[in-house]
């Protein structure tokens, strides 16, 4: 059996939950520290497998890698096709408007154009909103999120719709503000190609470990001290 773990993911800024590989391809933020504390109970090393959200999926059907951990939300459409774990995260919806957009709610929200990644939790929670047009990324460049960002300020969306994680920091700039948050709970998890129960018996089974033993909670403060670390070892 291979000490190695081969995790799918981007390559792109999106602190605090990873950023850009460093020169020597190691990863920083809440999810490669995340994924280093269970690959470390399974006694394995991890090697990342850059891909595009839009081929994430794929590149697991096709033995690229032998997971995707990568912002994935636990979803009955996904869940057809890939398998999922336990969830290692749990995360509300943030609306991210101008600052000077008037936007505070989603009735304001009416007649507006709103953005989201493409097949994602958050393009379903935009296409809730009455009378909105929703305006889908494909996720196909280096960074979804900084296109949705820029398009919103040259007046291409009038609004995007992504994790509170993400948009939180964001809503900190000038210029940018965080109209409102949903509290959707979506549950994100490690996902493996479709009947690989041994893989993910052995993630589950390491990821309630660092659960129980408050390993898992300590890299949640340490990466995302303004939110409530949300899991319990039977969650």
């Amino acid at each position: 059996m291979s000490n190695e773990l081969k995790l799918i993911c981007v390559d792109l800024p999106a602190p605090p939950l990873f950023d850009k590989a460093a020169p020597d391809g190691t990863r920083t933020g809440y999810e490669p520290s995340a994924a280093e504390l269970v690959a470390g109970v399974l006694g394995k090393t991890i090697r990342w497998v850059v891909t595009s959200w839009s081929d994430m999926v794929p590149a697991l059907q096709e033995g690229r890698g032998d997971g995707i951990w990568c912002g994935q939300g636990i979803t009955p459409t996904r869940a057809e096709l890939v398998d999922f774990t336990r969830p290692y995260a749990i995360f509300d919806e943030s609306v991210l408007v101008l600052a000077d957009s008037g936007i505070g709610s989603e009735s304001d929200l009416a007649g507006k154009r709103v953005g989201a990644i493409a097949g994602s939790t958050n393009l379903a929670l935009a296409e809730t909103f009455p009378d909105v047009t929703t305006v889908p990324f494909d996720g196909a460049t280096d960074d979804v999120l900084g296109d949705m960002v820029q398009a919103l300020r040259n007046g291409e969306v009038d609004a995007v719709v992504d994790d509170d994680v993400a948009l939180v920091p964001l809503g900190e700039q000038a210029d940018l503000s965080v109209a409102f948050t949903v509290a959707t709970r979506n549950r994100w998890g490690v996902s493996v190609a479709k009947g690989n129960d041994a893989l993910r018996t052995d993630l589950d089974a390491a990821l309630n470990k660092v659960v129980a033993d408050g390993s898992l909670e300590v890299e949640w403060k340490r990466w995302m001290s303004d939110l409530p670390f949300p899991l319990t070892a039977d969650e």
